[in-house]
């Protein structure tokens, strides 16, 4: 059912009265629908009546804040309440035959947006995951406990860890600065995989569900390989515009590590062999 908050407020901004509500899918959180109106506007509508109260909000925080001059394209949030989002239909095209190459540059438009902390204005959420975001100074320390060990406390009290894996963990987190180059704060989008990635109207790149905030940028593009990496040509671009250090790519599973142990936490036993496999690979 479409939330009477959101009939109202397209009634109220003259956009006429909805006629018709059809599901999207590819969410594994939240329900989406196309809802178009009598006067032949479109929006895209998430509902969740499960989520935190902020969840929401703060995703309409990351959106905001995602939108820079140079950077993939971020759908307008326009209302938004305790369980719904409204935001701007991107009505996505097939990609464009420069798809890849723009997307490369435009990533790197929006990592060249520095901080000098790490962090966000506010806590907000990765998936159903809270994700703490303090400001920090130290990359290093940030990365560790904000995110290693963090969400690998909500794992060990699951039962999804063993104590052997949470001090893998620690040593890890504690030897970042052998394995990590220093990087500045730069404004990523936070869950950056194959899903997240789409097209506007016009096949240009666009980005939708962000766990924004100002961590390393190379955490980015490794979560861009998780589960089936960008095409070469989107690093070559990429790295046209910001150079990164050698060896990146071996550093990618280190980061996704991240990534790994919150699917463990939503999804279960099935990621942890993969947990298991990055801990061994830098023990």
């Amino acid at each position: 059912m479409i939330p009477d908050q959101v009939q109202i407020w397209l009634l109220e901004n003259n956009h006429g009265a909805t006629v018709s509500s059809k599901p999207v899918g590819g969410g594994c959180i939240n329900n989406g629908s196309l809802l178009t109106t009598d006067q032949g506007k479109q929006f895209f509508l998430k509902i969740n009546l499960h989520t935190p109260a902020d969840m929401f909000a703060r995703e309409v925080e990351g959106l905001l804040a995602l939108r820079v001059d140079g950077g993939p394209r971020v759908p307008r949030p326009f209302h938004h309440g305790p369980d719904f989002l409204l935001l701007e239909d991107l009505n996505p095209a097939p990609r464009c035959s420069t798809y890849w190459r723009d997307f490369g540059r435009q990533l790197a438009a929006l990592h060249n947006h520095i901080n000098g902390q790490f962090g966000f204005e506010h806590d907000n959420y990765i998936g159903s995951t809270p994700q703490p975001n303090p400001w920090t100074a130290d990359g290093y320390e940030f990365f560790g406990e904000q995110r290693l060990r963090y969400v690998a406390q909500l794992c060990r009290q699951r039962g999804l860890l063993r104590q052997a894996d949470l001090q893998a963990i620690d040593k890890l987190a504690d030897h970042l600065p052998e394995l990590v180059p220093g990087q500045p704060a730069s404004l990523i989008h936070g869950d950056l995989w194959s899903g997240n990635a789409l097209t506007e109207a016009n096949g240009d790149p666009a980005i939708i569900d962000p766990a924004a905030h100002y961590g390393w940028a190379e955490a980015e593009l490794a979560m861009t390989t998780l589960f089936g990496s960008f095409p070469a040509e989107f690093y070559q671009a990429y790295e046209e515009i910001r150079p990164l250090e050698p060896g990146y790519f071996s550093r990618f599973p280190l980061y996704n590590l991240y990534h790994l142990l919150n699917h463990l936490y939503i999804f279960g036993r099935g990621y942890l062999a993969q947990v298991q496999s990055v801990l061994r690979s830098f023990a």
